[in-house]
């Protein structure tokens, strides 16, 4: 095997084929629950505000902080974590933590309980992404990892399509008694059915990860540390990495958090809104809009794959900053939905962003494994799961329903808030994108900083 320049290590032969689809299978059913658990209270916001009595702001911070507090707390240490043990393990045991937290959000009978189980979903989950991108990443050569990122990205994708189409049949369904008569659940209210049934779903998952896949041999962190075998204090090497390239990394960082609060503002009121400014019912998601943002999103991370892969077999890499300074421009259209003035386009619009953001997940994640060594993807990834929450989590779908609430004071008016919110936040992320463009071109032409040399010896040492 070739060793790539500037003291990369030797490429490892990549494991069996099937093997390492089966479990990029396996996180792919994952990612889908993770969000499906995270956003099925999008369609569950009236039934909630009506058997709780809570408010939209309530309804905000269930969605944003309540998930995002922990997950964002919890996003470096599980980072860390992939970095050092065994990643399946840590995946199944997010999947199994957040699973039981769902369960418990269908039985609770509070507004301060259901925010104790909103936590501990955000705990679970944060152990997905930094440990499954890490996992594929020594699954995969370079060339290659684009496609199993892309479906591991479809899958979280489509679970916003899935999460509306379930939940929207569940609660026509419950609306004909459908469930009337049925043990342990016939009694239950529609949105405390949902909660149970995908809480149930993860718990299957976990266990179907622990008896069918194991855990790839990777990279010696030792040798990527120029063999001295010496090891800091946790997060110590990380920490001074990022801080030497910060002129790159931070414009990728908050491009790509800016543009969740897009996605998770938008996407935790675009559903109410559709309800409330055009008088859809469940009925009318389930088969509308929840198809779209599933065809969407397939879409989407397979385009955003395809186009990572042909860039480094090109020769490429730089064309992969491009994708991500264009890509908020055209999630535009969906934030102006509320101007849509017909159901089904509007519908249209608010699906589209998903093939938007599964581009820009599936180039985002892949670059960051490209631009950072080898031990410390963990901690890449799980960065971006505390600026995306802070930001976009926990900030996204509260200031969308308090600019409801109390400035423009009409709950009608819910769509015009996600205008206010997120049109300028494209805009910044485009040009944050841009910014970390410029800084890594100049970086490529003076021959200078890490990212830039890891990035350029990846794509020419496959090549």
């Amino acid at each position: 095997m070739a060793t790539l320049a500037d003291g990369l290590p030797p490429q490892r032969p990549a494991p069996f084929a099937q093997k390492a689809w089966l479990t990029v299978g396996i996180l792919f059913l994952a990612g889908i629950l993770s969000v499906i658990d995270r956003s099925a209270i999008n369609l569950l916001v009236d039934p909630l505000k009506a058997d709780l009595g809570v408010t939209d702001e309530q309804i905000g911070l269930l969605q944003g902080l309540a998930f995002g507090l922990f997950y964002a707390c919890m996003g470096i240490p599980m980072g860390m974590a992939a970095d050092r043990f065994s990643r399946r393990n840590l995946i199944a045991f997010g999947v199994t933590i957040w699973s039981l937290a769902t369960i418990w959000s269908g039985l609770a009978s509070s507004f301060g309980e259901l925010f104790t189980a909103r936590l501990l979903v955000g705990f679970g989950e944060a152990a997905l992404s930094p440990a499954a991108i890490s996992l594929i990443a020594d699954l995969f050569r370079p060339e290659r990892r684009g496609r199993p990122i892309a479906v591991f990205m479809t899958g979280q994708g489509l679970a916003n399509g899935l999460a509306i189409s379930i939940t929207g049949v569940i609660l026509t369904a419950a609306a004909t008694g459908a469930f009337t008569g049925l043990p342990v659940i016939g009694g239950l209210a529609p949105w405390r059915l949902a909660f149970l049934l995908f809480g149930s779903a993860g718990l299957v998952v976990a266990t179907t990860l622990l008896i069918l896949t194991r855990e790839p041999v990777r990279l010696n962190a030792t040798m990527l540390a120029g063999g001295s075998g010496l090891r800091r204090a946790p997060g110590a090497d990380e920490a001074r990495y990022f801080w030497r390239n910060r002129a790159v990394l931070a414009p990728l960082y908050f491009g790509f958090a800016i543009c969740f609060t897009v996605a998770y503002g938008a996407g935790a009121w675009a559903p109410t809104m559709l309800m409330r400014v055009y008088g859809v019912n469940p009925g009318f998601l389930a088969a509308w809009l929840g198809p779209m943002a599933m065809a969407f999103s397939a879409v989407g991370p397979l385009i955003g794959g395809i186009l990572l892969d042909r860039s480094m077999r090109a020769g490429k890499p730089m064309a992969r900053l491009s994708i991500l300074m264009f890509a908020p421009l055209f999630a535009i259209p969906s934030v102006l939905a509320v101007m849509a003035g017909e159901q089904h386009l509007a519908a249209f619009l608010v699906a589209s962003s998903a093939a938007v953001f599964s581009v820009i997940g599936t180039v985002m994640l892949a670059t960051l494994q490209s631009v950072v060594p080898p031990h410390m993807r963990g901690s890449a990834i799980s960065l971006t799961l505390v600026l995306n929450t802070l930001l976009g989590a926990a900030l996204g779908p509260v200031l969308v329903a308090s600019l409801t609430q109390r400035v423009l004071g009409d709950d009608a008016q819910v769509g015009w808030a996600i205008v206010i919110v997120c049109l300028p936040c494209l805009l910044i992320a485009s040009a944050l994108y841009a910014l970390a463009r410029r800084r890594m071109r100049a970086a490529l032409d003076q021959g200078t900083g890490e990212c830039a040399r890891l990035l350029t010896a990846e794509a020419v040492g496959r090549n």
